[in-house]
């Protein structure tokens, strides 16, 4: 990983072949023997030929919603979301709040991919409407990033670090953190572990 400040950039290629994978879970391989992501899931929020960034969802701190409000002086209304686990995001600004969400609401810095429901806000009016009771319906917060510089996912993909499905908003907000890799492997449609089988018929 490159740890850089996010892209915002949607360039197409110079002889414009790209792929788009905006909207899309990252699922690690078993062979990915990366610290920051060995079994993990990252809800994709934006790809383009210029680089890529998204949020770890299955990666829980020790550390819960209630406690980063009142770290910030904010009082969460809600004691369901209170309990809600803050997740570590990626090694990239990892200081910083980054929320996932829906519906889209107005909020100051939000990438809204294209296509999909899930957006993803970097300032901080979204966690001061949640104080008031104005937040996003569905929601979770993380403390960090991932993003990839030009063609270094793509890169990565070529190695088969990781397999992509396009993102189900149920599995970013409903079901538990702790189960949100199996339940994201499940939508491929078939085992990892015969993925890498030397049996197997396709790579």
């Amino acid at each position: 990983m490159t740890e850089h400040s996010p892209r915002h950039d949607s360039d197409a290629s110079p002889d414009g072949a790209s792929i788009n994978l905006s909207c899309h879970f990252l699922i690690a391989m078993p062979t990915l023997q990366d610290d920051h992501f060995n079994g993990t899931v990252v809800y994709l929020a934006e790809h383009s030929p210029r680089g890529a960034l998204g949020v770890i969802i299955n990666r829980p701190l020790n550390l819960t919603m209630a406690e980063v409000f009142e770290r910030i002086g904010l009082s969460l209304q809600g004691a369901d979301l209170g309990r809600q686990a803050v997740l570590q995001g990626g090694p990239v600004q990892s200081d910083r709040g980054f929320v996932l969400h829906m519906p889209k609401g107005e909020w100051t810095s939000t990438l809204s991919p294209p296509a999909g429901d899930i957006h993803l806000t970097s300032s901080k009016d979204v966690l001061e409407a949640c104080a008031q009771g104005r937040g996003p319906d569905k929601m979770l917060l993380a403390l960090g990033c991932s993003s990839w510089s030009g063609g270094q996912l793509e890169s990565e993909l070529a190695r088969n670090a990781w397999l992509t499905v396009p993102a189900r908003a149920d599995i970013v907000f409903d079901v538990p953190v702790h189960e949100r890799y199996q339940r994201a492997v499940g939508t491929l449609g078939f085992a990892i572990d015969s993925f890498l089988s030397p049996e197997a018929g396709h790579a």
